[in-house]
C-alpha cells in the first residue's frame, strides 16, 4: 500500500474500491484497520481512501511534528496522491479536526461531511466545559494500561457485555497505536463565529452513551453547524461506526447518496 511525504511525516493510506471517493479519518484510539466494516460496505460502490494520522498506525513522523496543525495538510497530500480531486468526508472523533479544518480549507474539494462522535473542533461552551472536565478529572485516559474485559473509553460501558469478541477486537487494534500523547486538537477550535457562510452537507452521528463527547454536547454543536443533521445511535458509545456498524453504515450511506454530489 503507499505512503506519501508531507511536512515531515510519511503518511501511511490505502484505496480500495472504484467510485466517486469517500475518505475516512480515524479517531485517537483508531487506524486504517478500524474501518474495516465501512471498507467492506462502502467499497462494492466507491473509491473508498482510509489513511493513518501521523504518528498512528503506520505513518511515521517526529515526536515534535506529531500535532493536528499537520492533519488537514496530510488528508489533502493523501487525496492529492490517489488522484481524489473531490470526495464526502467521514471522520470520527479525532479525525474530525482533520475533516473540519480541511472542509474550511478546501470546501470546493468537500461533497459532504459526516462527524460521528466528534464536535469537529467547533468550541462551544459545552465542548469548552466537556474539555475542561476531562482535564481536571484526568478520567479520559487512552493510554493507561486496562484488563482484557474492561471496555475502552471509545466503546459503550455495556461493550463486553454486548459483543465481548468486538470489543477485544477494538482494544487489539487501538493497542497497534503508539503513545497517543498531546493530539494538539485544542489549539485548532472553530469558532461558531467562524462557521457563518458555512454551506457543505453536513451529518452529525452520536452514540447515545458516548463517554468522551456526551450526548448533549454533540447535540449542541450540530445546532450551531449551519444546516447540520443529527443522527443518534441509541445503544453506541463513542464508536457508532464500530459498534453499531450497520446502522451507521445505512444512515452514512444514505446520506452521501443524497448529498454527495461529485
Amino acid at each position: 500500500m503507499p505512503y506519501v511525504h508531507n511536512d515531515n511525516a510519511i503518511i501511511y493510506y490505502e484505496t480500495h474500491g472504484e467510485g466517486a471517493p469517500i475518505v475516512f479519518a480515524h479517531g485517537a484510539g483508531g487506524n486504517t484497520l478500524v474501518w474495516w466494516q465501512q471498507i467492506a460496505h462502502f467499497a462494492r460502490d466507491y473509491k473508498v481512501v482510509v489513511f493513518d494520522h501521523r504518528g498512528w498506525g503506520r505513518s511515521k513522523c517526529e515526536k515534535q511534528h506529531k500535532h493536528a496543525r499537520h492533519f488537514a495538510g496530510d488528508m489533502r497530500a493523501v487525496m492529492d496522491d490517489a488522484g481524489v480531486e473531490r470526495a464526502a468526508i467521514v471522520c470520527q472523533s479525532m479525525g474530525g479536526w482533520t475533516g473540519m479544518q480541511f472542509t474550511l480549507a478546501h470546501p470546493d474539494r468537500v461533497s459532504c461531511l459526516v462527524l460521528s462522535g466528534t464536535p469537529g473542533g467547533v468550541t462551544t461552551p459545552g465542548v469548552i466545559a466537556a474539555r475542561d472536565a476531562r482535564a481536571k478529572s484526568r478520567t479520559i485516559d487512552l493510554d493507561r494500561p486496562i484488563a482484557w474485559n474492561e471496555p475502552h473509553l471509545a466503546l459503550a460501558p455495556d461493550a463486553f457485555d454486548n459483543d465481548s469478541a468486538m470489543a477485544f477486537l477494538y482494544r487489539q487494534m487501538s493497542g497497534l497505536n503508539p503513545p497517543i500523547g498531546d493530539t494538539g486538537t485544542g489549539e485548532i477550535g472553530v469558532s461558531p463565529d467562524a462557521l457563518g457562510d458555512y454551506a457543505i452537507p453536513t451529518l452529525m452521528v452520536a452514540g447515545a452513551q458516548d463517554r468522551i463527547f456526551p450526548l448533549a454536547v454533540l447535540k449542541e454543536v450540530s445546532q450551531v453547524i449551519p444546516g447540520a443533521q443529527l443522527h443518534i445511535v441509541e445503544t453506541a458509545g463513542h464508536s457508532p461506526y464500530f459498534e453499531c456498524a450497520e446502522e451507521f453504515n445505512r444512515v452514512v450511506g444514505d446520506f452521501i447518496g443524497e448529498h454527495g454530489n461529485y
